[in-house]
């Protein structure tokens, strides 16, 4: 079933994507690689990924944030590069969706308004 994995991304995400790639010249291939663990991992969470709690009852679906990716540009730090991807997986749809990409230096959490304006009420 892992082949009929899809992935999306919010539009804010492929902001912010384009954006680090520009500073981190193998965060492409990086994600790619990290799409390729998603799809051999789901419905189980990958290795320093963790569920996002406290979003209250108006997000009933589930909401991770992958703490241990691996950016090769970032030298010395493997799995601890310091760079978030917050997503969710949609069981019924057997979907990803990323909502948020960015560098733990630059910013503390993942922005729950924007968890909230796509993903609060649904089911």
């Amino acid at each position: 079933m892992s082949d009929s994995l899809s992935f999306d991304e919010l539009s804010e995400f492929k902001n912010e994507f384009k954006k680090l790639k520009k500073k981190y010249k193998t965060l492409e291939a990086d994600f790619e690689l990290f799409k390729r663990v998603l799809r051999a991992k789901v419905p189980d969470l990958p290795r320093g990924t963790v569920p996002i709690s406290n979003l209250g009852q108006e997000v009933s679906i589930p909401i991770y944030k992958v703490r241990k990716f691996r950016c090769k540009c970032l030298k010395g730090k493997g799995s601890k590069s310091g760079i978030r991807i917050i997503y969710t997986f949609i069981d019924d749809s057997y979907s990803i969706i990323f909502i948020e990409i960015y560098h733990k230096n630059r910013k503390e959490n993942e922005d729950r308004e924007r968890i909230y304006k796509y993903f609060k009420n649904r089911t």
